[in-house]
């Protein structure tokens, strides 16, 4: 998961300065380019959404940005009734001059503060809301959509929109006194303003060219940037493999990494390039308009104080053109991070109902135990094969059972134990807690019943307790025997709640999360091949001592397990074959057994 933080320190200048090139974040699936309108015009909905609660910070922005630029033409049309003037700047005039300052700069401050303020607040409910939806997105979906693609939208694409809102304040007034400057030489001379503005026009469309063209680099990198990302998360998670294999080592550094890094500078300079051509064109434009309109005074009579309004508005406006123009990079990113953020929120936005993010579970009790009832499920069909079907599949597991679930890789195990645990919802049939059927109102309070370790767990280094309200004031004692007995107490201790490292073994991680079940104390025990990690001696303390302790307790234990040499002391084998159960073994009693 830190492979989202993998991006070259270049990256974060890029958003920043217009004179930097830089990667660009993660792909989206589906989101190949611009043109996928029928998938923009839901991302612009969802923009939209996301936009709304700030339309009055927005709105006032704007209207502050706009007095703003008034106020700053106002200036400049103060200044040139000066220059054209006899006598200097004394009296009404100096504090009229004196009072559009003020507007000026209080105008600048109030549309930048709260374009910040949208910016920052915009950030944290994008960051908060994508989130949310990941943590109720049904399982199946999150596991379709891959970390590479996810991290960067939550990473770089929301720290793009972050570093955009800087520069989008000073381009909406330099909008608002590009504009107000246009209107001043309008009411100056008319002629004199339609020759300007034909001119402006050209150049305009200029500029929109190449910013189409940029965007659509930039959407290339994004791409790239996505393999990228998975070529790191290689790198970071095959690095002992790597390092075994040179040849394999080679071709990952020469062949994709250096090749993707390459295309993504080669197309990004190329986006930003466009820019830089587009921006000196018009900063050597200004130059030929202050031309043109000295050779238009040349040939017609014109009024002095036009002459040096043209001639200072001109000069003035080059600059917040070119603050418009070096904005566009950034305006054309945030636009593409945006549309990735939309996408991602869009692909998340049906939750799992009556998923409960708020309310704290409380512990739940089992009487009789868990089953299923004719329960099917079917993945999609891969790419020129077959899909994977699982069921019917009729079950029933009784508290303080032991039993193991076996089969050979791909037959179902793991499929099985998602079901049972909820993860899934079944297609058809029916899970059952005591009996009674779990309606999705509460599968949510169901899966309380559980506590789990995958084969591909995650370990949260916090200890989350019984779940009984008490607190972590007495979880080091709490914790300290289960320690002492997986034989890691001399590793990790309990400190603030939270175990003092996680920086073990893979086997020693998983004792501290059988620590976790431990107390956590929940009905329903299930582990996905636990003792896969351990050495002999633990794996066989594993099966001789710690499940027979726990199924004396009265734990349902639910067990998916490769060692046929313990499979004796199960209460129950359950032998899955082709997503369906082919065996349903009990443990025959020991007077028979003997």
């Amino acid at each position: 998961m830190n492979i989202g933080r993998a991006r070259s320190s270049m990256q974060g200048t890029a958003s920043r300065r217009m004179n930097a090139i830089a990667p660009m974040g993660g792909k989206i699936p589906c989101m190949t380019s611009p043109s996928a309108t029928g998938a923009g015009s839901g991302n612009r909905a969802e923009v939209a959404r996301l936009l709304k609660p700030f339309y009055p910070w927005i709105l006032l922005s704007i209207v502050t940005g706009v007095f703003a630029g008034v106020a700053t033409v106002a200036l400049l049309r103060t200044i040139n009734q000066v220059l054209n003037q006899q006598g200097s700047m004394a009296g009404g005039l100096l504090l009229t001059f004196i009072g559009l300052c003020l507007v000026a700069l209080f105008g600048r401050m109030a549309s930048d503060i709260s374009t910040n303020f949208v910016g920052q607040k915009l950030v944290a409910q994008v960051r908060k809301s994508l989130a949310q939806k990941i943590l109720s997105a049904p399982i199946d979906a999150l596991e379709r959509y891959r970390t590479h693609r996810l991290m960067p939208v939550l990473s770089q694409d929301v720290d793009m929109i972050s570093d955009a809102a800087f520069v989008l304040s000073t381009a909406l007034i330099a909008v608002a006194v590009a504009l107000g400057c246009l209107a001043y030489l309008a009411w100056l001379s008319l002629p004199l303003f339609c020759l300007l503005f034909v001119a402006l026009v050209l150049g305009a469309t200029f500029q929109t060219v190449a910013q189409t063209r940029a965007e659509v680099g930039f959407w290339k990198a994004r791409e790239h940037e996505d393999q990228l990302h998975k070529a790191y998360q290689a790198i970071s998670e095959g690095a002992k493999e790597l390092r075994m294999h040179r040849d394999r080592r080679t071709r990952m550094f020469g062949g994709q990494i250096e090749r993707i890094v390459d295309s993504i500078r080669s197309v990004n300079s190329r986006a930003i390039n466009v820019f830089v051509l587009a921006t000196s064109f018009g900063s050597a434009m200004f130059f030929l308009l202050i031309a043109l309109i000295l050779g238009w005074a040349a040939f017609r009579t014109t009024e002095p104080v036009v002459l040096s309004g043209f001639v200072l508005v001109l000069l003035f406006l080059k600059g917040p053109i070119d603050q418009i123009a070096r904005s566009l990079p950034n305006v054309g990113r945030a636009k593409i991070a945006f549309m990735r953020i939309a996408d991602l929120s869009a692909r998340f936005a049906s939750p799992e109902p009556h998923l409960h993010l708020e309310r704290a579970g409380g512990p739940q009790s089992l009487s009789e135990g868990i089953g299923m009832r004719g329960v099917h499920y079917a993945f999609d069909a891969p790419d020129g094969g077959e899909p994977f079907v699982l069921g019917p599949i009729d079950l029933q597991l009784r508290r303080g059972e032991m039993v193991f679930v076996v089969g050979d890789n791909g037959s179902g195990k793991t499929t099985l134990i998602k079901l049972l645990l909820g993860l899934y919802a079944p297609q058809q049939g029916e899970v059952l807690r005591d009996g009674a059927v779990v309606t999705p109102q509460a599968r949510d309070d169901y899966r309380q019943l559980f506590t789990t370790v995958f084969s591909d767990f995650y370990l949260f280094e916090d200890l989350a307790g019984d779940g009984k309200g008490e607190g972590t004031h007495g979880l080091p004692q709490a914790a300290l025997p289960y320690l002492q007995r997986l034989e890691i107490a001399h590793k990790v201790s309990i400190k603030d709640g939270s175990f003092s490292t996680v920086d073990l073994s893979t086997g020693q991680r998983k004792r501290l999360a059988l620590v976790h079940a431990y107390l956590e104390g929940r009905p329903v025990l299930v582990f996905d091949e636990w003792a896969a990690d351990q050495d002999p001696t633990f794996r066989h303390l594993f099966y001789t001592e710690l499940l027979p302790e726990l199924r004396a307790k009265g734990h349902l234990l639910v067990v998916i397990s490769h060692d046929d040499r313990y499979f004796h002391l199960a209460d129950r084998v359950i032998t899955m074959k082709a997503g369906r159960i082919a065996e349903d073994r009990a443990r025959a009693p020991a007077s028979l057994a003997a």
